[in-house]
């Protein structure tokens, strides 16, 4: 299974930084028996391998080798390689830059790297083969992807930052297959690559008869790109332990 991190976003909401957002310390891990600083797309990371992925692909921006340096080729047992999106297009894009390496017939994680959200097997609740997305509840879905669904958890529209939207789920992290990937692709393509936001990508792909499943397995969720968001994972990691 591959996992995809698209890492390439600029953080301009937490900067100045003198690194890349993805790697803020927030928290710490044990290297042996020295404890260490904990960059916080390791977290994603843990929760990608804890659902079987063995191939993890960073999409960067060229000014992010510190990434590439961090990461290197390995973490644990899954190999990494990097894809670089050459300027600021919006999730859609960055996704699909690691498109040529996915065939058709293997399954795909996807998450974002500023975030951290429990339970940290999130991704073991979402199927294979359709697309699913793991939603957690927050109390501001207006900043995020809320997404609505219906008795049956299936998708009927994703509201991209939304005011009073709809519901108060939103989408942390999502799974499908290479083939969908690969069809999301041609769609994108046929939309003139005008969505940003993966959201409407969604809602174009459903109206066209697509299919999607929300699973409302997620417990927490928080955006660590601003320094509120910053303390409230600090908050929540405490209160995890």
């Amino acid at each position: 299974m591959w996992g995809i991190i698209p890492a390439a976003g600029a953080g301009s909401r937490i900067q100045p930084l003198a690194f890349s957002k993805e790697l803020l310390p927030v928290g710490s891990r044990y290297d042996g028996s020295i404890e260490r600083p904990k960059a916080v797309t390791e977290y994603l990371v843990e929760r990608m391998l804890l659902a079987g992925v063995t191939k993890i692909c960073l999409v960067i921006s060229p000014g992010k080798s510190d990434i590439l340096e961090y990461f290197g080729g390995n973490i644990r047992s899954a190999h990494v390689c990097y894809a670089v999106q050459p300027r600021p297009a919006g999730l859609c894009d960055a996704i699909f830059r690691a498109l040529p390496m996915i065939r058709e017939d293997e399954q795909v994680a996807i998450g974002l790297p500023d975030t951290i959200w429990f339970p940290d097997d999130g991704f073991c609740s979402l199927s294979d083969g359709m697309l699913s997305f793991l939603l957690f509840p927050v109390d501001r879905p207006e900043l995020f992807d809320a997404v609505v669904t219906d008795g049956k958890g299936r998708v009927l529209e994703i509201q991209v930052k939304q005011i009073n939207p709809d519901s108060s789920w939103i989408w942390g992290a999502f799974k499908l297959s290479g083939a969908l990937l690969h069809d999301l692709y041609t769609l994108w393509r046929e939309r003139s690559m005008r969505d940003e936001y993966f959201g409407t990508l969604i809602n174009a792909y459903l109206a066209k008869g697509g299919e999607a499943r929300g699973v409302r397995a997620g417990q927490a969720y928080v955006d660590v790109g601003t320094l509120h968001g910053y303390r409230e994972a600090i908050r929540l990691l405490s209160a995890m332990r």
